[in-house]
């Protein structure tokens, strides 16, 4: 099994706004940060604050901020929002033309593995896989900007 970019960008971006602790973040930080698309960013960001796990502030000052306290997000949760689906096999897909499906036995396996997989994440949080702002690029992340801190969530 293998995670989109996707949910990658999600948990990066979400671990890289907690290690920022009060400062507002940017997708541009990020983006660089990771050396990644800016523009996959927007929609990943855009995904994120959509489902509440951030918040958008606009204006000059603005930027991103956690949602919810880093204990309230649930990493299960977050890849079950960001992945298309966990069609492991075909016979999980829309269209499905495998001549076994109806004696095939792997569904049911499969079914029990995806399960077990995100009941796993479903046991961590945020807040266990929270970093230290010199964790990121030797301790580059930049420091607080003035007027743009975030308020308690």
């Amino acid at each position: 099994m293998r995670l989109t970019s996707f949910s990658d960008y999600a948990l990066r971006m979400l671990m890289y706004t907690a290690a920022a602790g009060s400062r507002l973040i940017t997708i541009e930080e990020v983006a660089r940060t990771f050396n990644v698309s800016k523009t996959h960013l927007n929609k990943v960001a855009n995904t994120l604050t959509r489902s509440g796990y951030m918040k958008a502030i606009r204006g000059r000052s603005g930027g991103l901020i956690l949602g919810r306290r880093p204990e309230m997000i649930r990493i299960g949760d977050v890849v079950r929002l960001t992945e298309p689906d966990f069609a492991l096999v075909e016979c999980f897909a829309t269209g499905n033309r495998c001549v076994l499906t109806a004696s095939c036995k792997l569904s049911g396996m499969f079914d029990e593995a995806t399960a077990s997989f995100l009941n796993v994440l479903d046991r961590y949080t945020l807040a266990d896989i929270t970093l230290m702002p010199e964790d990121f690029l030797g301790g580059q992340i930049p420091p607080v900007r003035t007027g743009a801190t975030r308020k308690t969530v």
